[in-house]
């Protein structure tokens, strides 16, 4: 899930998580990223039940 996703790269990730902004990875790189992605609706904001997925491309957004 994506809280634990995020702690794997910081525990403060984890304890803190909101949510997660999540695009594909060929969507990212077809709009020139998260900016981009976001202008063509590609981006989608996903919460603690979210499941990662091979290819997702994620900004966690937390607080601590």
């Amino acid at each position: 899930m994506a809280p634990q996703a995020a702690g794997v790269i910081h525990t403060d990730f984890e304890k803190g998580f909101i949510k997660a902004e999540v695009v594909s990875y060929d969507h990212f790189i077809k709009y020139s990223g998260n900016h981009g992605a976001r202008q063509e609706g590609a981006l989608r904001l996903e919460g603690k039940d979210y499941i990662v997925q091979d290819g997702d491309v994620i900004l966690f957004k937390f607080n601590v």
